[in-house]
């Protein structure tokens, strides 16, 4: 009788079930004629975007060939180095010409552009990137000796490597950057959105910034597309560089204007501090401290902090209340 009662259950809400989806046609036609609403954006009948696996994937390419035995996925010694590299390198190109050709195409058809030769740009610029490699792994092994020395708690330049999220969110901004540099339309942001994905840390590729950038902890870090830092400069988690607030008409006009903080050499921001604004400038050495909020330049060898909050400290004893208010 059990069996008898479950199956018919069943059976009632498996007919259920159909009854809802045959709902759906009519969904999709909805949905249809939404599509000629002009509020609304579409993007039919023009090349594809790029998927994030494939950015995903060449970014981990990347990470193997800046880091050498750090993230392959087979042992690395004097047997195999010179295939193993030569077989990561040719890949990598093969990929990265490909994302450069597609977001070079996409929009050229998109947006009505003067023909850029899609194919010869892409792998021209796929080649220089490769070629600027060796460079790259010298500023990225500044920063991690930068991040080792400045952090108590790192144990090794192996375990920045391997685990800090810092680390692998300038990582991809560095290579980010030399293809915004290069004129590489959305595929730099991508990269860096990725990145911002995993580890909370968001670095446009088109900030300019120097040698050994650390970023302590890093989670809610914001660097606006027009910052400048400078050299040996460390942030601390939830900073932002940013930009003041704009009228909603503001975009067009503003657009490529500098609008984002300068950072000079050798300065520390701690958590929490905002920076906003193009025209200030935090002079070298400086000190930002937790929570500052600042839209005006600092001078050089300055420390800026907010005063220590009035805190106060409440107990009960014997039925009776006492209050104790002191600075901390």
């Amino acid at each position: 009788m059990d069996d008898f009662i479950i199956n018919n259950v069943c059976r009632t809400e498996r007919e259920n079930a159909s009854e809802y989806r045959k709902k759906l046609p009519q969904v999709i036609n909805t949905i249809l004629a939404s599509m000629e609403d002009e509020r609304c954006f579409v993007h039919i009948g023009d090349e594809p975007i790029h998927f994030s696996t494939t950015v995903k994937e060449m970014i981990d390419k990347f990470r193997e060939i800046l880091f050498p035995g750090y993230f392959s996925s087979e042992k690395i010694d004097g047997a195999n180095l010179v295939y193993n590299m030569g077989q990561a390198v040719s890949l990598l190109y093969d990929i990265l010409s490909e994302q450069i050709i597609h977001v070079l195409r996409h929009d050229c058809l998109r947006y009505g552009q003067a023909c850029s030769e899609c194919e010869k740009t892409g792998n021209t610029i796929a080649l220089k990137v490769i070629q600027a490699i060796p460079d790259l792994r010298i500023s990225l092994a500044e920063d991690v000796k930068g991040a080792l020395d400045g952090d108590p708690a790192a144990k090794s330049h192996d375990e920045i490597i391997f685990s800090y999220p810092g680390l692998y969110a300038i990582t991809v901004y560095r290579i980010a950057n030399i293809l915004f540099k290069l004129g590489v339309p959305q595929l730099p942001r991508i990269m860096t959105e990725h990145a911002h994905s995993l580890t909370g840390i968001d670095i446009h590729p088109g900030a300019k910034i120097g040698k050994r950038f650390v970023i302590d902890h890093g989670t809610g870090i914001v660097v606006g597309e027009t910052s400048v830092i400078g050299n040996n400069v460390r942030v601390y988690q939830n900073v932002t560089i940013g930009a003041l607030s704009l009228p909603p008409n503001a975009g067009e006009k503003l657009r490529g204007s500098k609008r984002h903080p300068t950072i000079e050499d050798d300065v520390i921001i701690y958590s929490g501090a905002t920076i906003l604004g193009g025209d200030t400038n935090i002079g070298a050495r400086a000190v930002v401290g937790g929570n500052v909020w600042l839209t005006r330049s600092v001078p050089p060898d300055t420390k800026v902090f907010i005063e220590s909050p009035h805190l106060i400290y409440k107990r009960h004893e014997s039925q009776k209340e006492l209050n104790h208010e002191y600075q901390v």
